[in-house]
């Protein structure tokens, strides 16, 4: 296939000409797609109904009355079972409720109002700033920049985050207190950092005595593939170099069970999560027990969840497979596009000619298929190069995703070859 790059101006017309023409008659066809976030489907959320049949859940193992107060750090069971996931010790889990993003947002504003062990609250310093890896989770950059605090562009490399920019801020300058990250099959890039970026973290020396690294596991069983991505367990790594307390974990079964009534957990040192605890028992008399003792329960230890997330597997991976059989059977050597090819997660990352990823979503809203915001996975909602557009499959049925993805092919070639004349 010729590359667009190659065709003359009198080429590309032609070619515009005859994209505006389909363009038209998909328009006419009034189509209401939605390709914005990354949602389990109904079918996945099905795998998890079997749980509403789990009775006799009033006692934890401890004795623990799950109807009651009480049991600010989760039952026993619920944090093993975390622990688990997380590989990490129990004692050093907190579970929750439905979402990790909670506990994220209550991370912050904790901090923000009560500093971290006894370090001088966030409100009261004069600036503040977070590290901001991108292509990356836009919910993350929302938490921070809702507090008004200043989020550093950090370029992703295919091991991880640009360590040599982390380690120049986060080593120099005290008002660096934080940096998100989504390790293992990143939102929206479906990349795992390298066992050199893991060491490289664990290894920082903070100038700031409150740093943190905010280390999302959103993804970390969410296989789609038999050839798993494995990642260094940051946890240990920072026992390795004293930094224990630098890293706090975040997990959730919101991709597991049901999205929107799962549990969730924070992971860390004992000194964080004592302090943790200390503003959870002022905050809540107590978590959803009981809904802790039901997915207990129901996936009883990691084989069990590791066995229904092949299950998830088996659903997510002909959607995955059906956007980039398309992608590579119309893009490949055009010249114009290019795209990721994870083995787990749930967003595969594509990338426009610059700028024209905010047209190309432009052309999809307008002609019925949703796609996330151009810009959305950058700090502030700017993409420098206007370039980077997030693909969710989960959501909609195989079917339904070819012609979203016929639309998107569309819409990219239009957008790229009016570029492409505008240059000639």
């Amino acid at each position: 296939m010729k590359s667009y790059k190659e065709l003359s101006k009198a080429e590309l017309i032609t070619i515009r000409d005859e994209l505006e023409v389909n363009y038209a008659k998909v328009i006419k066809r009034g189509l209401s797609l939605d390709m914005s976030r990354g949602k389990p489907s109904k079918e996945q959320l099905d795998l998890s109904n079997d749980m509403f049949k789990i009775n006799d859940l009033s006692y934890a193992e401890d004795g623990t009355d799950c109807r009651n107060y009480g049991g600010s750090s989760g039952i026993p069971e619920a944090r093993r079972l975390m622990g688990e996931v997380m590989d990490v010790p129990a004692e050093n889990v907190i579970v929750s409720g439905n979402s990790s993003l909670n506990i994220m947002y209550d991370t912050i504003s904790r901090t923000m109002t009560h500093g971290i062990m006894g370090l001088k609250p966030w409100c009261r310093l004069e600036k503040i700033k977070f590290l901001c890896p991108a292509p990356g989770y836009d919910r993350h950059f929302a938490i921070t920049e809702h507090f008004g605090i200043e989020l550093i562009y950090v370029p992703m490399k295919d091991s991880g985050p640009d360590m040599d920019i982390v380690e120049k801020y986060v080593n120099n300058d005290a008002h660096v207190k934080g940096i998100w990250c989504t390790p293992k099959y990143s939102n929206p890039l479906g990349l795992s950092y390298s066992d050199e970026t893991v060491k490289r973290f664990a290894a920082l020396k903070p100038m700031a005595e409150d740093f943190r690294i905010y280390w999302d596991d959103a993804y970390l069983i969410h296989h789609l593939y038999d050839d798993k991505d494995t990642v260094l367990d940051i946890f240990s790594e920072c026992k390795k170099t004293g930094n224990q307390d630098m890293v706090l974990k975040f997990c959730s079964f919101s991709k597991i069970s049901f999205a929107g009534a799962s549990i969730s957990a924070i992971a860390a040192s004992k000194a964080n999560i004592d302090y943790i605890l200390n503003s959870i028992s002022i905050q809540t008399i107590g978590p959803d027990k009981l809904n802790m003792l039901r997915h207990v329960k129901f996936f009883k230890n990691l084989a069990g969840v590791s066995a229904h997330m092949k299950k998830h597997a088996e659903i997510l991976r002909p959607k995955f497979e059906a956007v980039l059989n398309v992608l590579n059977k119309e893009l490949n050597g055009l010249g114009i596009a290019a795209w990721t090819n994870p083995k787990g997660g749930y967003f595969i990352s594509f990338e426009t000619l610059p700028g024209c990823a905010k047209d190309v979503v432009s052309l999809c809203n307008h002609a019925g298929v949703i796609m996330t915001k151009a810009g959305a996975t950058f700090p502030y909602g700017i993409d420098p190069n206007d370039s980077n557009i997030r693909i969710a499959p989960s959501f909609l049925s195989v079917e339904e995703l070819s012609i979203a993805t016929d639309l998107l092919i569309l819409c990219v070639k239009l957008s790229s070859v009016k570029k492409l004349i505008n240059e000639a």
